[in-house]
C-alpha cells in the first residue's frame, strides 16, 4: 500500500521538468527523515529507468544521470554516496552499498594530446551488479564491471574487473580473494 502511494507520487513528480526535480533531490538529501527518505524514493522514482520497492538512498548521495540506472528491490544506498550512471548502471535485488563509496560507468580519454586530458572524449561502461551483493564501505566500482550474485566487496577496495557468483573481492585493484562457501 504504502509503495503504491509513493509511485502515485512520482508519477504526479513527473509533470515538472527534469531540473526540477533534480533540484528537489538535491534539498531533500541533508536528513534521514522518514518524510525525506520517502521523497527521496519518489524523486528517484520520477527520475530513473526502474525502481522497486523498499529502496533506501541515504544522506547526502549524489545520483547523476538517473535516466540510465535501473534499481532493484531491497537496495541500500548508504550516506555519502556518488552514483554516476552516465554508461548505464544496473543494481539489482537485495543489494546494500555502504556509505563513501562510488559507482562510475564512464571514464575519461587521454589520447588526444592537443586538448587537456579533463576535455578528452569519455567513454560509457556499463555497471551491472547482480542480486545479494554487499559493497562495503568506500568502495569504487569502475565503469565495464559485472558483479554477480551472492558476492561482497570489502571496504576500500578499487573494482576493476568482473567478480564471480559467490566470492569476496577485495584490495587496490581488487583481488578475487576467497570463496563464500569456504568461508
Amino acid at each position: 500500500m504504502v509503495f503504491k502511494v509513493l509511485r502515485a507520487i512520482s508519477k504526479l513528480l513527473k509533470l515538472l521538468p527534469v531540473n526540477c526535480r533534480y533540484m528537489l533531490y538535491e534539498l531533500n538529501t541533508g536528513t534521514n527523515l522518514k518524510i525525506q527518505i520517502a521523497f527521496r524514493y519518489c524523486i528517484v522514482a520520477s527520475l530513473c529507468t526502474k525502481i522497486g520497492d523498499n529502496v533506501f538512498i541515504g544522506k547526502y548521495v549524489s545520483l547523476k544521470h538517473l535516466n540510465n540506472i535501473e534499481f532493484g528491490s531491497n537496495v541500500s544506498i548508504h550516506d555519502m554516496c556518488y552514483i554516476d550512471g552516465y554508461g548505464g548502471i544496473k543494481i539489482g535485488n537485495d543489494v546494500s552499498i555502504a556509505h563513501a563509496s562510488s559507482i562510475l560507468s564512464s571514464s575519461h580519454t587521454w589520447h588526444n594530446n592537443v586538448v587537456p586530458i579533463k576535455y578528452n572524449d569519455i567513454i560509457k561502461g556499463p555497471v551491472i551488479i547482480s542480486n545479494d551483493v554487499w559493497i562495503g564501505c568506500g568502495t569504487r566500482i569502475l565503469s565495464n564491471v559485472m558483479i554477480e550474485e551472492r558476492t561482497i566487496i570489502a571496504a576500500g577496495t578499487i573494482v576493476n574487473k568482473n567478480l564471480p557468483t559467490g566470492h569476496l573481492g577485495a584490495g587496490v585493484p581488487m583481488q578475487i580473494k576467497k570463496n563464500l562457501e569456504e568461508l
